[in-house]
């Protein structure tokens, strides 16, 4: 458990917040309680992608990712704009390590204006700053 001056660091970071593994974990369980949890678990994903170093692998995890987060109708489709979901799907004839970068910037950006505010407000949040 984090100690109520480091979890303070999450209002103003989400970067630190994800960074934190009891900061993920308590993100992801407030996000799935408000039934909003596709963006984080977008976000873990890519992260997870871009340390994939064998190109078979990388082809595999990419194809998965695009399944699961980014094609329309997809399980755990994430919102992101039609022009961000084209050069995304463009990146994916060869991916790289930097395939999904605009996605992942995109719902970053949406989860810190949107989603971070709404947590910090949470009591789970406020108890563990006490």
């Amino acid at each position: 458990r984090p100690s109520p001056e480091e979890a303070l660091q999450w209002r103003d970071s989400l970067e630190k917040l994800l960074q934190n593994p009891y900061g993920l974990a308590s993100f992801h369980s407030f996000l799935r309680s408000e039934f909003s949890e596709e963006n984080v678990e977008f976000w873990v994903a890519c992260e997870d992608y871009k340390k994939t170093k064998s190109p078979v692998k990388m082809a595999e995890k990419a194809k998965k990712i695009y399944e699961e987060f980014i094609q329309t109708e997809a399980p755990k489709e994430v919102n992101i704009d039609h022009f961000t979901k084209a050069v995304t799907m463009k990146n994916l004839v060869e991916p790289s390590s930097s395939s999904f970068d605009m996605a992942q910037k995109r719902i970053f950006a949406l989860m810190e204006k949107d989603s971070l505010p709404r947590f910090v407000r949470s009591e789970f949040y406020q108890e563990l700053i006490k």
